[in-house]
């Protein structure tokens, strides 16, 4: 089981306080952290605090860019290495958005095929798929051959709501990326609540909306200080879900922003 909140953690080594976001994170009862491999200095920096404080109740879950089995193999050789671990919990095929790489994963010596090795031989628990695509969702959501997906879901982008709630009905773990609207909008919404905006778009109740979704499994916003990583915390442990005219409100309250 993983906590309703984990961490993205591919922008948090650009930051002069990365250790302790991280740690934050930690300290405060997050127990799934998200990287990949070629998140850069992502999977180092975690290895350095695993190394340091051990791995005991946390589950990591890397990315390979590869399409084929012999890459995507040797990246969770190096993820192991990297992470200082015996085993990762979830290994996943990154950004797989469109058939033709959908095709080719899918090839006898395609990367599904590598995990699948990884797996039975005990290097990785269970195998994942991230995508931006709701044609390769779909395949996903039809598919027997993923334990978990990763998609982007938010109230700047609701579409694949309908997707989530068939993912959960197979008993396929859903991984919210982005549940904060990425692309900048986080700042900017800070920017207009430090200016006295007191409306409903606020990253409190952007959080609640996803987690309001009784299919998405975690959320996992990025964050690279631990201020950040505490204010979610703080949502999370006072969460209330959101009504379905409050989610209206708040999609509406986003498509005006952007």
């Amino acid at each position: 089981m993983v906590t309703a909140l984990g961490l993205g953690a591919m922008d948090t080594p650009h930051s002069p306080q990365a250790a302790e976001t991280v740690e934050a994170a930690l300290d405060h009862g997050v127990n799934f952290i998200d990287t990949a491999r070629d998140y850069a200095g992502s999977e180092f920096l975690l290895g350095q605090i695993v190394r340091a404080r051990g791995a005991a109740g946390l589950h990591l879950a890397s990315k390979t860019f590869s399409h084929t089995m012999n890459g995507s193999q040797r990246d969770i050789d190096r993820s192991l290495s990297t992470l200082g671990v015996d085993r990762v919990d979830l290994y996943q095929l990154h950004d797989i958005s469109t058939i033709e790489a959908w095709d080719r994963v899918h090839r006898e010596d395609g990367a599904l095929a590598g995990l699948r090795d990884m797996r039975e031989r005990g290097h990785i628990g269970h195998i994942g798929v991230s995508t931006h695509s709701i044609e390769v969702l779909e395949r996903v959501v039809a598919s027997d051959a993923f334990d978990t997906v990763m998609v982007e879901y938010s109230a700047f982008y609701p579409q694949t709501a309908r997707l989530i709630e068939r993912a959960h009905a197979r008993d396929i773990g859903v991984i919210v990326m982005r549940p904060l609207g990425g692309s900048g909008r986080t700042s900017e919404m800070r920017g207009r609540i430090a200016a006295g905006y007191e409306g409903i778009l606020t990253p409190a109740n952007l959080l609640r909306y996803v987690l309001s979704h009784p299919g998405v499994s975690t959320a996992i916003p990025g964050a690279r200080y631990p201020s950040r990583v505490i204010e979610n915390v703080a949502t999370v442990s006072a969460f209330v879900p959101l009504t379905a005219e409050e989610c209206r409100e708040l999609e509406t309250a986003a498509a005006s922003l952007y």
